[in-house]
């Protein structure tokens, strides 16, 4: 009798344990589309590891849901993006996309993702148009717009006392936004631009500009690169001499992941962005500290928007308790959230784009120094959003 009963019990339990796996959420599918080649490839791979670092410190599960990914090469090409992302949301058919580092292929995915409803977090691309005219409730982003770093490198150069400055950058969107975004700082300050230099990305040619700065004489440059070609950008101004006697500035991208291989050509040159390495406080040192431990490598700002895109999307599954159906609701908590990022806390505007301080950081050694703050709680103007 006592064997009968052992038996009945154990299989009563299994049955339960089945009942319940079987209940169990499927995995949230989240896509990532970053370049995993080319000049931005080492950005892409920081952005996916911060974005599982968070994951991995919540126990794998973001409300509940485990997560399962997938993953597709952006290439950086433009031409390529509505083909690539439907990969993700047609083939795959994933909930959540993220994605991407390249403007142009982050403007063709925020209008794939507006015309299938899929939720967009894009944890680098700045494109003004994805928080401004292409904004909507499924679209957030965890990193800046174009404007934000340009404008606020523009503020710190008046303040400085600069009065003519030439701009340099790869004539794309992420380059001229970010330009623009500068000369309206600059000039509301009292400067002038006396001319804008671009070439076509990922071009690094840049002989013929370096030889029309030197003769031009500004005060100051303000130059907009980033990954491979920040890297050759900085050491070819160098070596033409023009560190000595024309300041260099730039969005924080120009020595963002870039400074090791810029060595001594970088020393010195000032930045604005949302981050700085050496920010002291318990939450960027603890982040710093788990990314080296996990990655063996040092964390950047890229890893730092890979990591709040994660803590975004956890935001809004929380407060539905994992049931993705809920979106509305879900939505509306990822623009709700106060993201204790290791930039700092930050909020989200109605647009969705962080409401986030700019700081003034120096290069030294393999760091970005925290020197100031460059401007506080600086908000996108979100220019054309209809919500």
């Amino acid at each position: 009798m006592k064997t009968l009963f052992n038996f009945t019990t154990a299989a009563a339990a299994l049955l339960f344990a089945s009942a319940a796996h079987s209940q169990a959420p499927a995995p949230l599918k989240v896509g990532f589309m970053l370049p995993a080649t080319g000049t931005f490839a080492s950005l892409g791979n920081n952005i996916e590891s911060g974005f599982k670092l968070f994951v991995q410190e919540q126990g794998g599960k973001l409300g509940g849901r485990e997560i399962q990914y997938f993953k597709v090469d952006d290439e950086s090409d433009p031409s390529k993006a509505t083909d690539n992302v439907n990969k993700l949301i047609k083939r795959d058919q994933v909930d959540v996309l993220v994605g991407t580092v390249h403007s142009g292929v982050a403007l063709a995915m925020a209008k794939a993702a507006k015309e299938s409803n899929t939720l967009l977090i894009v944890p680098n691309a700045g494109a003004d148009a994805i928080t401004g005219p292409m904004c909507g409730p499924n679209i957030v982003r965890s990193s800046f717009s174009n404007w934000q770093p340009g404008y606020s490198t523009g503020v710190v150069m008046a303040q400085k006392g600069y009065k003519r400055a030439m701009t340099i950058t790869w004539n794309y969107a992420a380059g001229n936004e970010t330009v623009k975004g500068f000369a309206e700082a600059f000039e509301k300050g009292g400067g002038k631009v006396m001319k804008d230099l671009t070439l076509p990305f990922p071009n690094v040619e840049f002989q013929a500009l370096l030889t029309e700065i030197a003769a031009q004489k500004p005060d100051a440059v303000f130059a907009f690169f980033a990954g491979g070609g920040a890297v050759k950008f900085v050491k070819d101004y160098a070596a033409a001499g023009l560190n000595k006697s024309i300041p260099l500035y730039g969005s924080g991208f120009l020595t963002d992941g870039t400074l090791e291989a810029q060595g001594s050509a970088a020393q010195g040159i000032f930045t604005t962005l949302h981050y700085a390495d050496n920010l002291d406080t318990p939450r960027n040192n603890a982040f710093r500290k788990s990314y080296a431990l996990t990655y063996k490598a040092n964390a950047d700002v890229y890893a730092v928007q890979g990591y709040d895109a994660a803590q975004i999307l956890a935001a809004g599954l929380n407060a539905v308790k994992g049931d993705f159906s809920k979106r509305d609701a879900m939505t509306t908590a990822m623009r709700k959230v106060v993201v204790d990022s290791p930039r700092g806390k930050f909020t989200i505007s109605p647009a969705g784009n962080p409401v986030q301080d700019m700081f003034l950081r120096q290069a030294t050694g393999n760091y970005n120094e925290f020197r100031s703050v460059a401007v506080k709680a600086l908000a996108d103007p979100a220019r054309g959003c209809k919500l």
